[in-house]
């Protein structure tokens, strides 16, 4: 197989990471990903509804059940974005939903996947990242049970409750808190040229028309200088003649942050990258798209990676969206 073919072969894979609504969009986006269901597991009750689940009565953890190509988008992929999703330490439930139907779960399907969770569970405990145990289990796999309709894609059904939810739960700010990458300004300025760490890390913006990728046309991916998480994408990048690299749309939504920038007398959306909170560049709604928007980017935020080059550098799965253009 040479990285571009689809495989076929599909597994599932099941979490609980407190309240459902907000496991599903982490993984919906990735590429090799068939879909994702919102339900209850864990329990003893057949056919629990929410209300059931809820009163604490059935044993069940809210949960999704994703179906994936292993061969597109591997288990060991799935885990690391999982425990970015959570507190680990918290055996009560997750932040601010308590008890046991809000617990976290790694639930396996098979030998090979209770053997990857155990090893991924086992780094992050030995990493120091965190000051308390580890305490998510890892259990076998039983009956999954699909929640009511109105619980599927409620982020899309609802987006303002959706959003108003998720942002007073307090998990958004204890991933900022505790899963943005963290690097001091020595190994930065080592690390980055003088325009990367003027653009990145004190909000910057390079020259137009004299940059990297203002008018680059090769296809591949773009990744965040600093963390290498994944962007932009060539196949959404167009001529804004603006003098800056431009985009339709984000690789995945989940690895950009939208915040409001009142600098230089204006009111413009700022572009940040969610796990190194790298400044990217601002969005505009005068984009070709679909949506109508164009993230106008600085080259000196961006990495670029090949298609050639993608499996080799670790962006494997990346090299499915290219072959479905083919």
């Amino acid at each position: 197989m040479n990285g571009n073919e689809k495989t076929g072969r599909r597994e599932l894979a099941t979490f609980a990471g407190g309240c459902f609504w907000c496991m599903v969009t982490p993984f919906e986006e990735l590429p090799g990903i068939e879909g994702i269901v919102s339900g209850y597991t864990g329990g003893h009750k057949e056919n629990p509804t929410y209300e059931e689940v809820c009163s604490e009565t059935t044993g069940h953890a809210e949960a999704v059940q994703i179906t994936f190509d292993p061969d597109v988008f591997p288990y060991s992929k799935l885990l690391e974005l999982y425990w970015r999703q959570i507190d680990p330490t918290d055996a009560g439930g997750q932040f601010h939903d308590r008890g046991g139907s809000y617990r976290t779960g790694i639930f396996y399907h098979n030998e090979e996947q209770k053997r990857l969770a155990e090893a991924s569970k086992r780094e992050l405990s030995e990493s120091g990242r965190f000051d308390r145990p580890i305490v998510t289990e890892i259990v076998a796999a039983g009956p999954f049970y699909a929640a009511e309709e109105y619980h599927q894609d409620f982020h899309k059904k609802s987006p303002t409750r959706y959003k108003q939810y998720r942002q007073g739960s307090g998990r958004d700010s204890f991933i900022a808190q505790n899963w943005t990458l963290r690097k001091n300004e020595q190994e930065l300025r080592a690390q980055l040229t003088p325009m990367q760490y003027t653009v990145t890390q004190e909000n910057g913006t390079e020259p137009p028309f004299r940059n990297e990728f203002w008018d680059h046309q090769q296809e591949g991916i773009y990744v965040d200088i600093v963390s290498g998480e994944p962007l932009f994408s060539s196949l959404d990048k167009f001529d804004s003649n603006c003098g800056w690299p431009s985009f339709t749309k984000p690789l995945l939504t989940s690895n950009v942050q939208g915040k409001m920038d009142t600098s230089h007398g204006m009111v413009r959306m700022e572009v940040r990258s969610k796990e190194a909170d790298s400044h990217l560049g601002h969005v505009f709604d005068d984009g070709p798209g679909p949506d109508g928007l164009r993230f106008c980017i600085n080259s000196a935020a961006l990495r670029f990676i090949p298609k050639e080059e993608l499996e080799q550098a670790g962006y494997g799965e990346y090299l499915q969206l290219f072959s479905d253009k083919a």
